[in-house]
């Protein structure tokens, strides 16, 4: 199995493209106005939580502390909000932030999905196909611990494979989460959308736990390939990270070895979840 020469990944892109249109349609009656019109009105990582601090303070610390050096904020065109918020807390952080943009085409409203995300941004920062990176999303509080699994690993490329029974969600959420398929050693087989109950106990690991991706990952620039001729999902008419993973798999020599956590990941996706993140900065 090849590994990587050098074992500490410098270099996180995290993903802020999206258009929140979740947390935009979703409905809270219990909010208090200003927090709903954040909601409705700007990127849900820039939502205010604690000392009047957005989101992706709080993601952007835990970065900072696991000792990542340079950070890439894939974000849309209009990207002035998040630049203004940043550059406020920048001598809080041990690391050089980068912005890389996704446009969107002409003949779509939202943009092309994460695999799309993630290709525009090596295209915009050519390095990143000469190096190793990770990825993550803008709307999961991962932990330092983490970012230091995904950070500090002797593989080429990795993702955390989550314990699914320690995500805090409600039930019926958990239970839609795509699960991973893994083979005795952890490398990553498939992953399983919206899996049935036959499907789930059918792909234990190996400590017969059920293990999902929360979308962390590290890889190397071989993926950019992939990103690059992936193709739209036939339900979503997206371009997703999954698909692009799986086709570097089938098709060349490369694997992703799932790295086993067990903890929740705190997530921001919709109006509702702003009570469970505000508990957190209480």
């Amino acid at each position: 199995m090849q590994k990587c020469l050098i074992s500490m990944t410098e270099t996180i892109v995290i993903l802020a493209g999206g258009i929140s249109s979740r947390m935009k349609t979703s409905e809270d009656t219990e909010l208090e106005t200003e927090k709903v019109e954040q909601a409705n009105k700007s990127s849900k990582s820039l939502i205010t939580f604690g000392n009047n601090k957005p989101f992706i303070f709080y993601l952007l610390k835990n970065i900072s502390l696991a000792g990542f050096k340079n950070v890439i904020l894939l974000v849309s065109k209009d990207y002035d909000s998040f630049k203004n918020t940043i550059e406020k807390f920048n001598d809080e952080f041990d690391f050089n932030i980068q912005f890389a943009i996704q446009e969107i085409p002409n003949d779509r409203l939202k943009p092309l999905g994460t695999s799309d995300a993630v290709y525009q941004t090596m295209k915009q920062v050519p390095e990143l196909k000469q190096s190793s990176f990770c990825v993550c999303n803008s709307d999961n509080l991962y932990s330092v611990n983490a970012f230091n699994l995904i950070r500090n690993n002797e593989y080429t490329n990795a993702f955390l494979a989550y314990d699914r029974d320690f995500l805090e969600f409600p039930k019926e959420r958990v239970s839609s989460f795509s699960i991973v398929k893994m083979d005795l050693d952890n490398n990553l087989n498939l992953f399983i959308e919206k899996p049935t109950p036959e499907q789930v106990q059918d792909n234990l690991d190996s400590s017969n736990k059920i293990r999902v991706s929360m979308n962390i990952f590290k890889f190397s620039g071989e993926i950019f390939k992939f990103l690059e001729n992936c193709p739209l999902n036939p339900i979503r008419k997206e371009k997703e990270l999954p698909t692009a993973i799986m086709n570097m798999i089938n098709e060349s020599s490369s694997y992703m070895k799932g790295i086993a956590i067990a903890e929740h990941v705190p997530d921001l996706t919709s109006k509702s979840d702003i009570h469970t993140i505000n508990k957190l900065f209480d």
